[in-house]
């Protein structure tokens, strides 16, 4: 049996194999785009073959560094925003679980991430946890200039070199970013620092299965080789376009279907707490490469059961906009058995000797089905475990499927001009040089 399986028998009449089937002729012109790099954004396809052909001499250096990290290091802080820091933040948890940081016993650093915001209690907190501990540095951006990293940095780096010196600060910070140019690149080289490359052919987003992802995922104690052969075994599998075997691509067809069908809204809905970051993961993948020239669906994530004391009400009775994609995980890495109580207060003891698993797999279920009758189509990718192994395909699955998907809806699935619009803002707000008239054109509307 695959570890990934999609099912999308519960599309409450909008979706079915049937109508998959129609957008065959489509999703062969699609794979074909993509796999001979003859479509918008193919700079980018770097991340396509990278389960098969990723450089193994830097492979074999993250892990030596990583080694390093692991055996020396208290606090592991990593630097970057948006494909820099959310892939690994989502491979981590998927694997360490949530609370990761604080489970005692462990053989590995904790692993803070900043220069994902601008907040300086954030910042501020985060010098207080570091104090006193052995600290590794791991900044990640392809120019050096990204404003969150770049101040995030700036502070770390002033930091460091107050308290280890200037030598051994160098050491103890790994710089990952552009191969040749660059602002972070001209630092790394005038100070030292050991260095890794963002590939030019592939963008942020996609960049989970190299340096970028790869140098936090192994120094959390992960198994990168296994990770890069389940990516390897997604790429085998999804080789071929037909619809009738490709689960990738009849996900990617089913959220075009139903966009068209004036579903707006896709819902990433996961039972596990492991899985939050990596919807924030998929947020980003999917809204920067398919929100563009007025289209594309919303990508938006649920945490359950959680949210179903929020947010339950509304997928369940209000406007029909949205479906979910569900990513039912079938087995738990470990489980606590619920006891029988002799006094039985919480009314409970008809779950005795069950475990949390197999409640939140009738959980599961019973909401499916609720929302389902509520009229909402539900995607659902089944799971068989989260480890290595199964999260390398899952991650290539998206990945694919997000090409694939942006080719389908008529966009470059690679490129966010969009993205640089409130940056131009910021630095003219800030006063940054070259910016003069924008601010006087900003400040009089606020």
């Amino acid at each position: 049996m695959s570890d990934l399986r999609f099912d999308c028998t519960k599309g409450a009449g909008k979706v079915c194999d049937n109508c998959i089937m129609d957008w065959q002729q489509r999703v062969t012109d699609a794979h074909n785009i993509i796999t001979q790099g003859t479509g918008a954004g193919s700079d980018y396809l770097g991340w396509l073959r990278l389960p098969l052909e990723y450089d193994r001499d830097e492979f074999a250096r993250i892990k030596q560094v990583a080694d390093e990290i692991r055996n020396n290091a208290e606090i592991f802080l990593v630097i970057g925003i948006g494909g820099s820091y959310l892939g690994a933040r989502a491979v981590i948890e998927m694997l360490k679980g949530p609370l990761f940081n604080m489970v005692p016993g462990k053989n590995t650093p904790q692993v803070l991430f900043l220069g994902c915001n601008i907040s300086g209690s954030y910042v501020r907190d985060c010098l207080k946890i570091i104090e006193g501990k052995s600290v590794y540095v791991n900044v990640i951006s392809k120019s050096g200039t990204t404003t969150e990293p770049a101040i995030a940095f700036r502070i770390i780096k002033e930091y460091m070199e107050e308290h280890y010196g200037q030598a051994e600060a160098s050491r103890r910070i790994v710089v990952t970013t552009d191969a040749h140019r660059g602002a972070l690149k001209t630092m790394a080289d005038k100070c030292g620092y050991r260095q890794f490359v963002v590939p030019d052919d592939i963008g942020g987003r996609y960049s989970v299965l190299t340096a970028v992802g790869l140098l936090p995922i192994a120094a959390a104690g992960c198994d990168i080789d296994q990770l890069m052969a389940g990516a390897a075994k997604a790429y085998e599998l999804y080789s071929n376009p037909d619809l009738k075997t490709n689960d990738c691509y009849r996900y990617a067809v089913a959220r075009n279907i139903l966009l068209a069908k004036d579903y707006s809204i896709e819902i990433l809905t996961n039972y596990e707490p492991a899985l939050h970051s990596f919807g924030e993961w998929w947020k980003q993948l999917y809204g920067e490469s398919e929100g563009k020239d007025g289209r594309g669906l919303f990508p938006a994530a649920v945490d359950c059961t959680t949210d179903l004391h929020s947010m339950g009400q509304y997928i369940q009775e209000g406007r029909r906009i949205l479906f979910e994609t569900v990513i039912n995980v079938e087995t738990s890495q470990e489980d606590v058995i619920i006891n029988e109580d002799l006094q039985n207060f919480d009314g409970m003891n008809f779950l005795a000797g069950r475990t949390m698993q197999y409640v939140n797999s009738k959980a599961t279920m019973g909401t499916v089905l609720a929302h389902n009758d509520g009229g909402n189509p539900i995607l659902m990718l089944h799971v068989s475990g989260l480890n290595e192994y199964v999260v390398g395909q899952m991650i290539y699955f998206f990945e694919l499927a997000c090409g694939v998907s942006g080719y389908l809806l008529g966009v470059n699935p690679f490129n966010q001009p969009g993205v640089e619009e409130y940056k131009k803002n910021m630095f003219a707000l800030l006063g940054k040089p070259g910016y003069e008239d924008r601010r006087q054109e900003l400040e009089a509307r606020l």
